[in-house]
């Protein structure tokens, strides 16, 4: 009767072998509702959840989730290559543990021996397979087993390039919008001579990071977790900028290039509409509005004092409201799923930059046309 454990031992192997192929080399979307690796990010993100909410300072916290994102992408690879090895274990037990042990009674601890040695190409000799069967799983693990891990290490250092690529432009935008970015920050510092025609080919660049970002999450979905290196800035909160300065210059604010916006626009709110399908995220508006009317009306006075201006009546506000509600609810969704703070329109009044402050104390005397003069608080 052992030759039934067979089966489930070639059922792990082609979980497996479909799982990393659909994770690591397809490079599209999976639509397949049941996923071994979709159950395993959802499930151990809530006990990490739980455990930052339970042990972990506040402080702490964002660090805290930071790990997430490379800690579990190396145990999801360690499962991968623990469940392969039980596979091939159960079919050596299957054929009857058909193997020379040195010093002892051949069984399933020895099967077990016998293909993680295999697997991990060691050929250390105290187990060899006896049968014509056992030597044929044995070459066919020790294949697996190098590619498996020649698959890693190619698999690695094309989610770290993901992840630079991702990282280069949000760290481009503190200069441009604020640290946190903020849509008023960013308007406001594109408000000098040929700054609308600034803003429009910032517009444009981001419309094509928002198609890279789109298609480096949709192919990786782990990079989702993976977080910025400041604790104000997060790819999520960089799309929402985005997302709301498009809106405010399609709605009604004079100067810009309303068909880029309108472009930039699309795709950013294609990104997110998409990625909010790939975590199950289903959309909701926030319980408090991000941009109440008297939040407007200090957004346009502020913007007028700068020398910009918001084009005034309901036709304004309407398309606004409208435009909001077409990705505003998927932001909330992914921010709340993935602990992500979603920007404000309006930015604090006074507060530095990130290239303005330093572990060491306060950037002194600085004062760069366009930006906030950072304050006499130090940060560390």
């Amino acid at each position: 009767m052992k030759i039934l454990w067979a089966v489930p031992g070639a059922v792990l192997i082609l979980i497996v072998l479909w799982e990393a192929f659909e994770t690591i080399v397809l490079p599209r979307r999976v639509t397949r509702r049941i996923r071994l690796t979709r159950l395993f990010y959802r499930s151990t993100w809530r006990l990490w959840l739980a455990a930052d909410r339970a042990i972990v300072p506040a402080r702490r916290q964002e660090t805290w989730l930071s790990f997430f994102g490379p800690i579990s992408l190396l145990l999801l690879l360690s499962i991968w290559a623990g469940i392969l090895i039980v596979g091939f274990a159960l079919l050596h037990f299957a054929t009857g543990s058909a193997v020379h042990a040195a010093g002892g009674v051949p069984g399933f601890a020895t099967d077990l021996y016998l293909s993680g040695t295999t697997f991990f190409t060691l050929g250390l000799g105290d187990v060899t397979p006896r049968t014509s069967m056992a030597r044929a799983f044995t070459v066919v693990e020790s294949g697996l087993g190098f590619g498996f891990l020649a698959l890693v290490i190619g698999y690695l250092p094309a989610l770290n390039q993901s992840f630079s690529r991702r990282e280069v432009n949000i760290s481009l935008l503190d200069a441009r919008a604020g640290s946190p970015p903020t849509a008023f920050e960013m308007i406001r510092r594109h408000g000098h001579d040929r700054g609308m025609e600034a803003l429009r080919q910032l517009l444009h660049e981001w419309e094509r990071w928002s198609s890279e970002l789109l298609e480096s999450h949709l192919s990786y979905p782990v990079l989702a977790y993976f977080r910025s290196q400041h604790d104000n800035q997060s790819w999520l909160g960089a799309l929402s900028t985005i997302l709301d300065t498009s809106a405010l210059a399609i709605a009604g604010l004079d100067g810009v290039c309303g068909r880029q916006a309108e472009l930039t626009f699309a795709m950013a709110r294609h990104t997110v509409v998409d990625l909010s399908q790939i975590f199950r995220t289903p959309p909701h508006m926030p319980k408090q509005d991000r941009l109440p009317p008297k939040d407007l009306k200090l957004l346009r006075d502020r913007l007028a004092a700068s020398g910009l201006r918001i084009r005034d009546g309901d036709e304004v506000e309407r398309t606004l409201t409208e435009l909001r509600r077409m990705y505003e609810p998927y932001v909330h969704a992914l921010a709340h799923y993935l602990r992500i703070a979603v920007p404000q329109w309006i930015s604090e009044t006074g507060r530095p930059d990130n290239w303005q402050t330093s572990a060491w104390g306060r950037v002194s005397g600085v004062k760069a046309a366009g930006l906030p003069q950072d304050n006499e608080k130090e940060h560390f």
